[in-house]
């Protein structure tokens, strides 16, 4: 019997690992903080405000970016913004999230951290009672800022550890290695931190076998250059260490010029622990689902190869390894 894979995809348990939940603004909730705090936005509509989601590179998406939080300014509009994307990821199937947000972005505009955490875990709460959906809380750095800059922000969420699970380290690349970085992942592991990096996306392979050796990360986000190092290929696979890649994304910012020239099932079959996630999914196209369903399709990948990109996302969770174990075997047992 043929399966249909959307419905199997939907309803194929996930757990999604790399989100930033600033990216997840859409522009009618744009629109509407602005109405709320009396801000003009260099829109005339929403529809040209989407229509500006048109990027040519990291860069190009990063300004935009970074310029429409600027309607996020105290804790509830951070609660709307989170649960709009956790109703929406609980009807895609999605039962762990881990939750990125770049603090930086909102106290360089006198946002309080303690408000922007406020926010966001409240919505978290309400979805683990309303759904059972379980989380992680990832605040990230912005590498362009400074090693500096990061120690200062972590010395302020230090503040509020019992609030975080995890750090991780994100926007611009190029001319930002992770090696710049060394200290603040010690200090932050030190308070028992995870710790995720962005790398091998703009920047080049090399950036993630530093983030590995220098920052002691147990995830790369994103990771598709790592195929210009067949040294490197070789260690993620012999050592499992799991990429979240963002398909979409990717073909949005020009990472690949098309899904079907993606990477990512020659990534799976070489005995990568590759996960797929939306990343920005406001700006890029597509949440969870349709990243499934674009990968799925571009790349003509089996229901099997579907159910281990799924029971990936599970293995390279920081849920405990009694949760790990428990929604594996969801996925293994899921029928289609």
């Amino acid at each position: 019997m043929e399966i249909n894979m959307e419905a199997f995809i939907r309803g194929l348990p996930k757990a999604e690992l790399h989100l930033h939940i600033e990216g997840t603004l859409e522009p009618e909730l744009a629109f509407a903080l602005a109405r709320k705090h009396g801000i003009v936005l260099p829109y005339a509509s929403v529809e040209a405000l989407r229509q500006a989601y048109e990027f040519t590179s990291l860069q190009s998406f990063l300004d935009i970016y970074y310029a429409a939080t600027d309607v996020l300014r105290d804790a509830a509009d951070f609660a709307l913004l989170a649960s709009a994307y956790l109703a929406r990821a609980h009807q895609q199937g999605i039962v762990h999230v881990e939750l990125f947000f770049d603090p930086q972005v909102h106290t360089a505009r006198g946002v309080a951290l303690a408000s922007v955490l406020s926010g966001l875990t409240r919505a978290l709460e309400q979805a683990s009672q309303a759904h059972g959906m379980t989380h992680r809380l990832i605040p990230c750095f912005i590498r362009n800022l400074g090693a500096d800059a990061a120690m200062r922000t972590l010395d302020e969420l230090l503040v509020h550890r019992s609030a975080i699970d995890g750090v991780g380290l994100d926007s611009s690349e190029c001319g930002y290695p992770p090696s710049l970085f060394t200290e603040v992942y010690e200090r932050a592991r030190g308070a028992g931190l995870h710790g995720v990096a962005h790398a091998g996306e703009e920047g080049p392979a090399a950036y993630i076998g530093e983030a590995l050796d220098l920052l002691r990360v147990q995830r790369i986000d994103h990771g598709v250059r790592c195929e210009e190092d067949p040294a490197i290929m070789q260690r993620l696979a012999r050592e499992r260490v799991p990429l979240t890649v963002c398909p979409l994304s990717n073909i949005r910012l020009r990472v690949f010029d098309r899904i079907e020239s993606h990477n990512l099932k020659r990534l799976l079959d070489a005995g990568l622990c590759v996960t797929v996630n939306s990343d920005d999914p406001a700006y890029f196209g597509g949440y969870v689902l349709e990243n499934y369903q674009a990968v799925q399709q571009g790349l003509n990948l089996s229901a099997q190869q579907v159910r281990m990109l799924a029971r990936n996302s599970f293995e390279a969770s920081f849920l405990s390894t009694g949760e790990r174990q428990r929604w594996m075997t969801a996925v293994d047992q899921y029928p289609g």
